[in-house]
């Protein structure tokens, strides 16, 4: 006769568990990569006079159309400006325009999300409603029209996108709202007499806020390709000051015979952008 003898393993630390993951995470080529591109840019940002000894705003006219060089890594345009040192200092007007964007989407549209998600009711469909005529607008149109509305300028470009971006982070807080709302740990905060407001800081919106985070990465790069976007179509800062939508449609008259002025520009913005989508995946797969 056999007695089976339960065998109880040891419980998994959660801890462990989300630092070993996190490791795993952290250790993909792709995103080391991106990793790197990011804190590049964020350099260029920071101290544009430390990667480039030139000035964005000098001209050579006896060097226009100059090719990619050790001298000039990305070449010079039709007037003999060198085009890394603008694309380094371009870095600061497009890269702060992005943040102030997703600075706008976050803040509003998380807020609005989390009332909607909290109070339901006529207030949660209305908002849902007017997200969902936000959200089957292109983005970039909504951009327009609100530039078009408020005036050009790299001001009103960041004002605009952020605004085109309010819904996405409303319809992603709402739903994590709704999902934390059921939790039981909340229930027995309200049972408990816990106040409305306090229930919502204290544990509502700790524990909606992780895939919100990681949406703000994601849409750090497409507020990045908007905002270049319009500035490629003349709503943003004109020359000669350095932009890098700018940069691109300075050279899109010289495609066949001198594209580096665009190429060179457009390949950064593309790096940027797929960086920081890599960089957002990977925070919305941390558990």
């Amino acid at each position: 006769m056999s007695i089976d003898i339960p065998i109880r393993l040891p419980a998994v630390d959660w801890r462990r568990k989300f630092r070993y993951r996190l490791m795993l995470i952290l250790l993909q080529p792709s995103l080391i990569l991106s990793g790197l591109v990011v804190l590049v840019v964020a350099g260029w940002w920071v101290s544009p006079s430390t990667f480039t000894r030139l000035s964005p705003y000098e001209s050579d006219s006896d060097h226009g159309f100059s090719p990619p060089s050790l001298d000039h890594p990305f070449g010079t345009d039709r007037i003999g400006r060198d085009l890394y040192a603008r694309v380094v200092y371009g870095a600061a007007n497009t890269v702060e325009a992005a943040l102030i964007a997703v600075f706008i989407g976050l803040v509003l549209g998380s807020l609005i999300g989390l009332l909607s998600g909290s109070l339901g009711g006529a207030f949660d469909t209305v908002v849902t409603r007017i997200v969902d005529v936000l959200l089957s607008l292109p983005s970039l149109l909504l951009s327009m029209v609100v530039v078009a509305a408020t005036g050009y300028g790299m001001v009103n470009i960041a004002i605009a996108v952020g605004i085109a971006s309010i819904a996405t982070f409303a319809r992603v807080m709402r739903s994590e709202v709704l999902r934390v709302a059921r939790s039981q740990f909340v229930e027995a905060a309200g049972t408990l007499g816990v106040g409305y407001w306090r229930v919502l800081a204290t544990h509502v919106l700790p524990n909606s806020a992780r895939p919100v985070v990681a949406l703000a990465a994601l849409e750090l790069g497409t507020s990045i390709l908007a905002v270049s976007s319009l500035g490629f179509l003349g709503y943003g800062l004109q020359a000669p000051e350095p932009e890098w939508g700018l940069s691109v449609s300075e050279g899109r008259d010289y495609l066949a015979s001198y594209p580096w002025i665009a190429l060179l520009p457009g390949v950064v913005i593309v790096l940027v952008v797929l960086s920081a989508n890599r960089i957002g995946k990977s925070l919305g797969e941390i558990r």
